[in-house]
């Protein structure tokens, strides 16, 4: 419905100002767009490929402890990193401080120093912690390799980097394309750290246009070719995901893993230093600059706007959560039951919201929600005298609509993942015994995918509460979350009274890194 609504309404809606928006405001938004992702892209890509290809194939000091260390960023959100990169770099901040302290500069005439509130400045925050998507699904394809191709090139004659850059990274393109897809929807979709840093990409201009233009129309025909522009995207990793199945399924068959090659003393810190770099601009600098300003307002931790904040993010949260693994485990099990092309395309259809950004996903529910809530105020007024104002599109109804429609594939993934791990003659087992589907399900699959469950459950109520930009443009008024308070903070330029609500999102979100470098550790 989000996606019709969309396309409905930028096809019949008037034209007033969209001259203005074609001469002024599209040339540029576009061109910042389309820099900011061909750079993160490049940025993620040189860093996650770099340190997936070290701490697989090489040993080297700490390379167990940063293996784990380098998907940490992925706990931060990308507005969080910028408000802590804008405190850390900014003038008055310990960087420059330092810089002046030690060269004996006065003032900012002084000296160069590059502003973190640019173009630059945004691929530099959202590289940081958006590379460990490429990192995660390159690591896995070196780790599916084996040894066989990289023996038979070393017989050959080939050194490391020709061995990497001929054998290793052709057969890990599929793995590279997959992340770098993710990395861009997640660029796309980004509204609080590209406004922080100065960046109008089509996402902010979509936001700008709607709430601060007061053009409707204009922001949903925007939003119509953002959209086109995430099919795209979409598309591409879906074909790069079907290669990387096949390319996984035949190095398997035959699967050794290589020895890790020993590096030298000198080799060996470098290496360690490449690794820990990535760590310390994704994960440390956020946490150690948003916890240092916590440490001096912990007597806000019993503020009431605060506390009211988590309630909020709980309201909205947790049904997210459960009504996402109800629809994901009826499109999974429909898979499973039914492998046709009816179930197959309702996944299709349903995985489709993760790709929209939160602003362009906002307008789509909003305006068939208030549609409605007029309609059925409307019918009151008239029959019964009775106004019954905004249902739906007034309430936290509309947020926990527009999440579930985000992260159902999240949780039809993960659910998924779960049934491919039971063999299908479970099923055929418990049916020869006399058992109807029903018992089947309830007695046999259930239990056996019930951690699958909680952990889709878990990853969804945790992007839930970190999401910025549908929360931000569809929550009432005076409903604020953990998210919106620290946008709000932010946006004020009081980036210590977010810390507390920051260190909050941050501490959530590390549950599932957790979960993800565990699984990773166990073949490391």
């Amino acid at each position: 419905m989000p996606l019709i609504a969309i396309f409905v309404i930028a096809l019949t809606g008037g034209t007033n100002g969209w001259q203005h928006l074609l001469v002024n405001v599209l040339p540029r938004s576009g061109a910042q767009t389309l820099l900011l992702l061909l750079m993160t892209g490049a940025f993620t890509t040189i860093t996650g490929v770099t340190t997936a290809w070290l701490v697989t194939m090489f040993d080297f000091p700490f390379r167990r402890l940063l293996s784990f260390a380098l998907v940490l960023p992925l706990a931060i959100p990308s507005y969080l990193a910028a408000y802590a990169f804008g405190e850390f770099l900014d003038f008055a901040g310990p960087v420059q401080s330092g810089l002046r302290a030690l060269l004996g500069y006065q003032t900012i005439r002084d000296y160069w120093f590059p502003d973190i509130r640019s173009l630059g400045g945004a691929v530099l925050v959202l590289g940081s912690v958006l590379y460990p998507y490429i990192y995660l699904s390159t690591r896995a394809a070196f780790g599916l390799q084996g040894r066989f191709a990289a023996d038979a090139a070393r017989t050959l004659g080939v050194g490391p980097l020709r061995l990497f850059l001929s054998v290793q990274l052709p057969m890990a393109r599929p793995a590279i394309i997959i992340g770098l897809a993710l990395v861009m929807m997640e660029t796309l979709n980004d509204i609080g750290a590209v406004e922080y840093l100065g960046v109008h990409t089509l996402t902010f201009t979509i936001y700008e246009t709607w709430l601060n233009r007061g053009n409707l129309a204009g922001a949903t025909q925007i939003a119509a070719c953002l959209v086109l522009i995430v099919g795209a995207l979409i598309v591409i990793e879906r074909r790069a995901r079907r290669r990387q199945r096949f390319a996984a399924g035949k190095a398997t068959a035959m699967h050794q893993r290589s020895a890790r090659v020993k590096l030298s003393p000198a080799r060996g810190w470098l290496a360690t230093l490449l690794c820990a770099l990535p760590f310390l601009s994704g994960f440390a600098i956020p946490v150690l600059v948003l916890g240092s300003y916590a440490l001096k307002r912990l007597n806000g931790l019993a503020d009431p706007k605060l506390l009211k904040a988590l309630l909020h993010s709980l309201e909205v949260s947790l049904p997210v959560a459960v009504i996402t693994l109800f629809g994901g485990f009826l499109l999974a099990y429909a898979q499973r039951e039914r492998p046709s092309w009816p179930p197959r395309f309702a996944v299709r259809v349903g995985s489709l919201g993760y790709g929209i950004p939160g602003t362009v996903l906002a307008i789509g529910v909003l305006l068939p929600l208030a549609g409605l809530d007029n309609a059925v105020d409307g019918i009151m007024r008239s029959h019964l005298g009775i106004s019954t104002g905004l249902l739906l599109s007034g309430t936290a109804f509309a947020i926990i609509y527009a999440h579930s429609v985000r992260f159902m594939t999240l949780a039809e993934g993960t659910v998924d993942a779960g049934f491919q791990k039971l063999s299908p003659h479970l099923d055929m087992a418990s049916r020869t015994l006399g058992r109807t589907r029903l018992q089947t399900l309830v007695g046999v699959l259930l239990p056996n995918i019930r951690p699958a469950a909680i952990t889709a459950s878990l990853l969804v109520f945790i992007e839930s509460l970190k999401e910025l930009p549908a929360t931000i443009m569809l929550r009432p008024f005076n409903f604020n979350t953990l998210s919106t308070m620290v946008y709000e903070s932010a946006s004020r330029s009081r980036v210590q009274d977010a810390a507390l609500p920051a260190l909050v999102i941050i501490a959530a979100g590390l549950v599932p890194v957790i979960l993800v470098s565990h699984s990773l550790d166990s073949d490391a």
